[in-house]
């Protein structure tokens, strides 16, 4: 009786012991409930668009076949999660094989915490929003190929070759047989790793995987394979690789030999945080804040047509036109903060000269509800926004990538820089526009704007009507050399 009791205090402590291995920190969920595999399907390299294009029975039957059964073989078997998966000790463990776990939500700005502990041989990493990825590998074996191993894990490795954050900082990895520890926080495109209390990533851009395949590249790729890369047709006025998707899985990617897993936990980023850290970076370097919060002093053109409402300036409802700044602008970054509602226009101006029009005499970069413009000109018959009309374009000229705007109602973080004739627009911590009007093909643009030839203007609001709320509006101006390097003022 005496040895069955001791078994039994014995099993309920390694009970105990396993729940406590998987509570989240406050803030924090669980995607793992360290029992079974719950709120996960199976994916592998695969641009998750394609499942984002399913219909939603079309998706279901996916993921179920995903997870039990169903789907093709493939050269090692079957590969539905339940063959290569299974929960032990509350660890999930992976044989090194098959699909990789999933979740069955999609993320957009967060903070990840897990923890891994992996075999020799392995070569394995996590995808963010199901992008690859943050490198976990095995840093034992020297670097035989030549692609970095040897520098350790937390990398972000699918990036460009010399890209920043492509090679973690410093190797961290513990031996085998120890537990490894991630802390990934992604707000827009960009990514920061802390392994094993270690900052090996600082606020690096995570490249769009699935667009630099398009593109001929591959960090796994022999040399010179990408030069070999067929040339498709003349590419439009600024064109960009799309980047990391705004929302998308997380992904426990997991080939070459066993890794175990646990305690993954995640904390969804809102809006308000993630514009204050936005807003944080390189807040102090010059930026001066143009909207007081009282009144538009500041401002000239049409000072009638705004007001200003809660702090921010606000178009008034029917009424329209420039609102300009009484200084001239010519290199530097605008960072702008902003709430659209359904269906929303306004614009940001630059070059604009006093009495002409941002648009037509100046350049304009699109500020709107896109989605909400598009459904309202459907609902009333009339046709939907052209590519340059999108929100983050360049009027006229070029268009941006879509999808980076937050809901309705949300306050969005802009910044637009402007060195020489190269423009970039960043929204919520997205690149979505970047041209060098030099290299134009004018013969694209059916309105080419006078702005196209100017070099300075006056900068502001370009009111529609809508009431779009502008809650700041910060100027930091900057030299600009021949050698194309900014200098602040």
């Amino acid at each position: 009786m005496k040895s069955i009791l001791t078994l039994t205090c014995i099993l309920a402590a390694a009970s105990l012991a396993e729940a406590s291995e998987n509570i989240p920190p406050a803030g924090f969920t669980a995607l793992f409930n360290g029992q079974d595999l719950s709120g996960w399907y199976g994916w592998g390299t695969k641009d998750p668009s394609t499942l984002w294009k399913m219909s939603p029975a079309e998706l279901a039957d996916y993921k179920k076949k995903s997870v039990e059964g169903g789907l093709p073989v493939g050269k090692a078997g079957p590969e539905h999660i339940k063959a290569h998966w299974r929960v032990e000790h509350g660890e999930l463990v992976n044989d090194g094989h098959g699909l990789y776990l999933t979740t069955d939500k999609d993320y957009g700005d967060f903070e990840l915490m897990l923890e891994y502990k992996a075999l020799p041989e392995g070569d394995s990493g996590v995808y963010l929003r199901g992008i690859p990825q943050v490198q976990i590998w095995d840093t034992t074996k020297g670097d035989p190929h030549g692609r970095g191993q040897d520098k350790g894990s937390g990398g972000l490795w699918n990036n460009s070759k010399g890209a920043p954050g492509k090679d973690p900082s410093k190797n961290m990895d513990r031996p085998f047989g120890e537990w490894n520890n991630f802390v990934i926080k992604m707000i827009g495109e960009r990514v920061t790793v802390i392994f094993n209390g270690q900052k090996v990533v600082d606020n690096a851009v995570l490249e769009n995987f699935f667009a630099n395949q398009k593109a001929g590249y591959l960090a796994y790729a022999k040399a010179g394979a990408a030069d070999k890369a067929k040339k498709t047709e003349r590419m439009p006025n600024g064109y960009m690789r799309a980047p990391a998707f705004p929302k998308g899985p997380i992904q426990l990617q997991t080939h070459g030999s066993e890794i175990r897993w646990r305690n993954v936990f995640i904390r969804e980023i809102g809006s308000d945080e993630a514009n204050r850290e936005l807003a944080r970076q390189g807040d102090d370097a010059g930026f001066v804040e143009m909207i007081n919060g009282r009144d538009l002093s500041n401002w000239q053109g049409a000072v009638d047509s705004y007001m200003v409402m809660n702090g921010s300036i606000v178009c008034r409802p029917g009424k329209g036109g420039d609102l300009l700044t009484k200084e001239e602008f010519e290199n530097g970054i605008i960072r702008v903060e902003f709430k659209l509602p359904k269906a929303g226009n306004n614009g940001i101006a630059l070059r604009t000269p006093l009495g002409g029009h941002s648009a037509a005499d100046g350049l304009e970069i699109q500020v709107i509800d896109s989605n909400g413009y598009n459904a309202a000109a459907v609902a009333a018959g009339k046709p939907e926004l052209l590519p340059y009309q999108y929100h983050g374009s360049l009027y006229h000229c070029v268009g941006a990538k879509h999808g980076y705007l937050r809901p309705v109602g949300e306050w969005n973080f802009e910044e637009i820089e402007v060195q020489g004739q190269k423009i970039k627009v960043t929204l919520n911590g997205t690149k979505i526009l970047d041209v060098d009007i030099d290299t134009f093909d004018r013969s694209q643009i059916a309105h080419p704007p006078k702005g196209l030839d100017r070099t300075k203007g006056y900068i502001g609001f370009a009111g529609h009507n809508d009431p779009v709320e502008f809650r700041s509006f910060k100027v930091k101006k900057t030299d600009f050399a021949d050698t194309g390097i900014p200098v602040s003022r």
